[in-house]
């Protein structure tokens, strides 16, 4: 991962890694989607849904109810006195006695056209939705609160991590920065004193500064550093594996 030049900590000053702005900002849009996904999910299910349910019924009695009896009055004589009726209870009667259209009765009242006939599970399955959706953004407010005042810090000797924990540089045996690069992620593998081996995470997105911290920590490193191999230095393995 390319950084900006800073200016270089002396080995005995201690490193001050706070939470960054753009944590803030992506964990703050990520919550704000989580809210706004939410409120559509509930709005469908409280009203969307239910209301286009009610409107897809009124197509189903239409096509199966309204339109037969347009078919039978016009067949038996009786078109005038159905229109009259139909027109008394707000029903289109068609026009030069052609049937009324289900697509000219929607737009006048505002309706789609082909509304769905929606299940009630599936009208149920927008309050779920929802409420998970709100319960992300919950937590993701959450975790922006509790990483207020998080930092991480780099002594001359060991480096204390966010959630309070101190590591001897010289415990760790094994890093990891094959994400580095494009990501602003390293992984370091130390034991503890009781032999237990455990993996801490440099987030150089998160906290700034954290390279420095890192590259402290590399300055007297002696175990295990894996670390991304280029295309070129990839070819030529390969390429001297063949030959053997």
């Amino acid at each position: 991962m390319e950084t900006a030049p800073t200016t270089p900590v002396s080995a005995s000053e201690p490193i001050v890694c706070r939470v960054t702005s753009w944590y803030y900002r992506r964990m703050g849009m990520l919550g704000g989607l989580f809210l706004i996904f939410g409120l559509v999910f509930l709005h469908d299910g409280v009203r969307g849904y239910p209301q286009e349910l009610v409107i897809a019924q009124e197509k189903e009695k239409f096509m199966k109810e309204f339109l037969p009896s347009f078919e039978a009055a016009k067949k038996e004589g009786r078109l005038p006195q159905w229109m009259e009726d139909a027109k008394a209870r707000g029903m289109p009667t068609g026009v030069d006695g052609d049937s009324p259209r289900w697509k000219s009765y929607a737009a006048k009242k505002g309706w789609p056209e082909e509304p769905k006939l929606y299940s009630e599970r599936e009208i149920a399955e927008q309050f779920y939705y929802g409420y998970g959706c709100l319960a992300g953004a919950l937590i993701t407010g959450i975790l922006i609160l509790r990483n207020r005042g998080k930092v991480l810090l780099g002594e001359a000797d060991h480096w204390v991590s966010p959630e309070g924990g101190a590591i001897r540089y010289a415990d760790v045996f094994r890093v990891d920065k094959r994400k580095w690069e494009h990501k602003g992620l390293a992984y370091a593998w130390y034991r503890t004193q009781g032999g237990a081996e455990k993996r801490v995470v440099f987030d150089d997105l998160k906290y700034g500064g954290a390279d420095k911290v890192l590259a402290r920590l590399l300055a007297s490193f002696s175990g295990e550093l894996i670390e991304k191999v280029s295309e070129s230095e990839s070819a030529e393995s390969t390429s001297t594996e063949m030959e053997k």
